[in-house]
């Protein structure tokens, strides 16, 4: 007789190595999402069950041991999907999806009333029925304040355990994260004829349909997405929230706990993994039905999802840098299309692609009515140093303003003014940026850090010249205006305490890098600086006037809320097309233009990018394996050299492609042969589809 099979996914790392492979199957609770601990070669293996089948030609061995989680069988679809669609590994993309590891429940003894408890209770007057029952007064009160933590009272409890009246037994306890703290909840305010629209829009969508929410910024966003997920919960589905960066969006987070309560749960890297696994949990068990989080919340355990909501969907921070290299926006669309939930992306600057591929509802004015702000143009020509003249005069005059250069750190670069010595990271190919609070200079790809130099080591001079200017620096340069300078950047800590001191501040300028023009609602700002807003558009990539104009148009949209505000924006190329429409808050314009560009150019949403980068420390075996890559792709540029990063040399090459599925497959078939190969056994292989 043919033993039951289970087919397997073992969480390994190898790129060369995939399954599924054959296990016996111990009982029939195992089942599809599955999690074991598996024998695998010498090693003991976390894996993933991920099918069933009635026999199998191989001679097989049982699992380990079968761990006490599991998860749901669409997220193991789409862990395989996720494989497939990012040349990667099932297994890579099968850990996205797990709770944290090592995390278990916290469970505590807590004691409650027996029906015999509830009596001797009701019959307690005073000391007269506590002295009837034999009860001393230590012992009324616990019998008074059932339910409760058992920790401090137990041997009390236990003998009251022994009579009959309580009951003593494990319950899990949560481990809320710390900003979940539910408030009163606020009536929802009255909707704007625009507003309604939207929501009407959303909640009459037919099962699949996908939209973009394009509205100003200010127009109510938020409150659109607040009223489709009620609509969505009260119907019995689930609602997923993404949202850039939740360091820095603390607002939407209150706003759905504060609407929905206990029913909302937050995921993100910040928590510690008892929070973490009590949240997967609660939304795994359906105690919680709403979550909202970052990119990775995209693959929370929500079994019956009815609406996906991706906000400020241009951020790239929705692009995973690892490997696979998913892009949350892509997962969410097909996390959608698994459940038959509506998916509405949201933005006052969509990206080309969405405004290409969806239906649009429109939110084209500010929900108190107010215009948006007028927009200066600066020309930077003849202008010395980082803040011009007319920009430095409305600093001083405004009340509080957003300050936005694109540029931590207090210099760009050092320099020997004696020999021409250029301070550079030993790792990678780039130079190091004075930190000058930190007394360091510190590259920003790898790490590296080194003290400030006071002389030059190959010639001995002291003239050590500084370079360009960061969000550091220009801290300290507008503190002489006489009011606070607040920064906000990669190298704060604490990007919510700075938030808080600039709203409670009635004159503040706040410094910093893009995160200053990500959502936040100020109502009080009145002024909006770019310091060097063309500066995107000198990378090498086709989307830079894509992020220019979004840039531009989302530090535009943080001033004015109030009724009040403008907004300068400094350039050294004050025609640039994206500059212009920008300023004139031209969406549509640009939008327009930007696709014409891009189908002439057969860039996406025209065609599908992908890239493999070849990364070793061997010197030319990066090059080497590019080269076998780009003869293995007809359709292929390269290989060329990219810099030395964390100490390995980098070669890449990139595909352009009209059909996604072939291209993606015949990437995946090369890269998985030539990884195979000993000759390139020190190279690590990255394959980025839609590279950002």
């Amino acid at each position: 007789m043919s033993q039951p099979v289970i087919q397997v996914e073992p969480l390994t790392t190898a790129r060369a190595l995939r399954g599924p492979f054959d296990y016996v199957r111990p009982d029939e609770s195992v089942d599809v999402g599955s999690l074991l601990e598996v024998p695998f070669g010498r090693q003991r293996l976390q894996a993933v069950v991920t099918g069933l089948a009635e026999e199998s030609e191989h001679r097989l061995v049982a699992p380990l041991k079968v761990l006490p989680d599991a998860l749901p069988a669409d997220l193991v679809d789409l862990g395989l999907w996720l494989g497939r669609e990012y040349a990667s590994t099932p297994a890579r993309a099968l850990s996205l999806m797990l709770p944290p590891r090592g995390a278990r429940e916290k469970v505590q003894l807590w004691a409650e009333l027996t029906a015999d408890g509830d009596i001797a209770l009701q019959s307690l007057d005073g000391s007269a029925g506590g002295r009837a029952l034999r009860l001393t007064g230590k012992q009324e009160g616990l019998l008074q304040s059932l339910p409760r933590f058992a920790g401090t009272d137990l041997g009390s409890l236990r003998r009251l355990e022994a009579r009959g009246f309580v009951r003593i037994g494990p319950r899990g306890m949560r481990r809320a994260p710390q900003h979940v703290a539910v408030g009163a909840r606020k009536p929802p305010p009255v909707l704007n004829a625009e507003q309604a629209a939207a929501v009407d829009a959303i909640t009459g969508a037919a099962p699949g349909d996908q939209l973009l929410l394009h509205g100003v910024t200010g127009s109510g966003k938020t409150e659109v997405y607040l009223r489709a997920a009620a609509d969505t919960l009260a119907r019995g589905r689930g609602v997923l929230i993404l949202v850039p960066e939740i360091g820095l969006t603390p607002q939407m987070i209150d706003r759905f706990v504060t609407r929905f309560g206990d029913t909302v749960a937050v995921l993100h890297s910040k928590l510690g993994a008892g929070e973490r696994y009590d949240e997967w949990r609660r939304l795994r068990s359906g105690e919680a039905m709403v979550c909202v989080g970052p990119r990775s919340a995209v693959f929370a355990p929500i079994e019956r999802l009815g609406l996906v909501v991706v906000d400020e969907e241009h951020d790239g921070s929705y692009k995973n840098e690892g490997d696979p290299r998913y892009d949350a926006r892509l997962v969410a669309e097909k996390r959608a299309l698994q459940h038959g939930a509506v998916l509405v992306v949201g933005s006052a600057t969509p990206r080309p692609e969405s405004v290409h591929a969806l239906r649009r509802v429109r939110l084209p004015h500010r929900v108190d009515g107010a215009d948006m702000p007028p927009v200066e143009i600066v020309d930077l020509k003849g202008v010395h140093g980082a803040v011009a003249p007319r920009t430095h005069e409305a600093l001083v005059d405004a009340r509080k303003a957003i300050v936005l250069l694109n540029r931590r750190g207090w210099s760009n670069f050092l320099t020997c003014q004696s020999c021409g010595r250029v301070w550079e990271c030993p790792h990678c190919d780039v130079a190091l940026i004075l930190h000058r609070d930190q007394g360091a200079v510190a590259c920003h790809h790898c790490g590296h850090r080194e003290a400030i130099p006071k002389t030059c080591p190959d010639c001995g001079s002291v003239s050590i010249a500084r370079h360009g200017s960061g969000t550091e620096r220009l801290e300290h340069d507008l503190a002489g205006l006489g009011k606070p300078v607040l920064r906000l950047d990669a190298d704060v800590k604490d990007a919510g305490a700075v938030l808080a001191a600039f709203e409670r501040s009635e004159r503040a300028i706040l410094v910093g890098t893009q995160v200053v023009a990500k959502g936040h609602d100020f109502p009080d700002v009145d002024l909006g600086v770019v310091l060097d807003a063309d500066s995107t558009l000198r990378f090498p990539d086709f989307r830079a006037e894509e992020r220019t104009f979004a840039l531009v148009t989302q530090l535009a949209g943080r001033a004015g809320r109030g009724g009040h505000g403008r907004v300068i924006v400094q350039t050294i190329d004050p025609h640039a097309s994206a500059i212009m429409y920008a300023a004139r808050h031209d969406a549509d314009g640009f939008l327009t233009e930007e696709l014409e560009r891009r189908e002439l150019l057969r860039y996406p949403p025209f065609s599908t990018l992908i890239r493999i980068v070849c990364a070793s420390e061997q010197p030319g075996a990066a090059h080497a394996a590019a080269t076998e890559v780009q003869s293995r792709l007809p359709t292929s540029l390269g290989p060329a050299p990219l810099f030395r990063l964390r100490g390995k040399e980098r070669s890449q090459v990139v595909v352009k492609a009209g059909d996604r599925r072939s291209a993606i497959e015949q990437v995946d078939a090369a890269v998985r042969e030539i990884s195979a190969f000993k000759t390139y056994k020190n190279v690590a292989f990255s394959v980025d589809v839609d590279p950002q």
